[in-house]
């Protein structure tokens, strides 16, 4: 079976070192086969904070995790720098992180797609576009059905705040039914900075299949709810 460990919003510029500490241990101690990192890996997409998050990931395969899944968040594309965001809105992601924004695992357990739901022309609502959605279904639907089928994206699917609402995916409830008639089984993402486990037929009535949401909160980042 396939260990995968979860993280995400580490928002390196504002990490407590305790607290990696301890999440470092954690991984030395009990390992993974795979980690996803479901985005704001930086506070403001600098370089200095990259190149932190570029050890730390560095530091996480050092300690016998084999691979690392990254996606962008909405704090990994530059803020202030106008002319980085405009021309360059990924180029500090690719040079430290990941050349690939929507990278896919599979091996005999699992198929695991990343999805790059951000965009420069937004601040920070998630949008999953048309053509995303086809593609997704279309690997999922070529899965073998016994395998663990999930997608990550940064913003979440579905809330269990109301004001979280605000939050969800742009384009989220025609994502979803397509999906769950594909096979999909889980979408993991953060965002909220608030960990939960959600069945979205609650939210969704009608899917054709169930489909969990899971949440993974801040997990450096002394940027906490409340």
């Amino acid at each position: 079976m396939t260990s995968l460990l979860h993280i995400s919003d580490t928002h390196f510029g504002t990490e407590q070192p305790p607290v990696m500490q301890a999440f470092e241990t954690h991984v030395k101690a009990h390992g993974a086969d795979l980690v996803l990192f479901s985005g704001d890996i930086t506070q403001r997409a600098r370089r200095e904070q990259f190149a932190l998050a570029q050890a730390f990931i560095k530091r996480i395969k050092d300690y016998g995790v084999p691979q690392v899944l990254s996606i962008p968040g909405n704090h990994d594309i530059p803020m202030y720098n106008l002319l980085a965001r405009i021309f360059s809105p990924y180029g500090n992601y690719h040079r430290y992180i990941d050349s690939n924004l929507a990278p896919i695992f599979e091996n005999d357990d699992a198929l695991i797609i990343g999805l790059n739901t951000t965009h420069p022309a937004r601040r920070k609502a998630g949008k999953v576009t048309s053509r995303q959605v086809e593609e997704v279904a279309e690997r999922l639907q070529k899965c073998d059905p016994q395998k663990l089928r999930i997608v990550v994206a940064h913003q979440p699917f579905g809330s269990i705040v109301a004001s979280d609402r605000r939050n969800l995916q742009i384009g989220a409830r025609a994502a979803l039914e397509r999906w769950a008639s594909s096979g999909l089984d889980l979408v993991m993402g953060g965002h909220i900075h608030l960990p939960y486990v959600l069945a979205l037929s609650t939210q969704y009535a009608g899917l054709s299949k169930e489909i969990w949401g899971v949440q993974a909160g801040t997990t450096l980042s002394s940027r906490l709810r409340g």
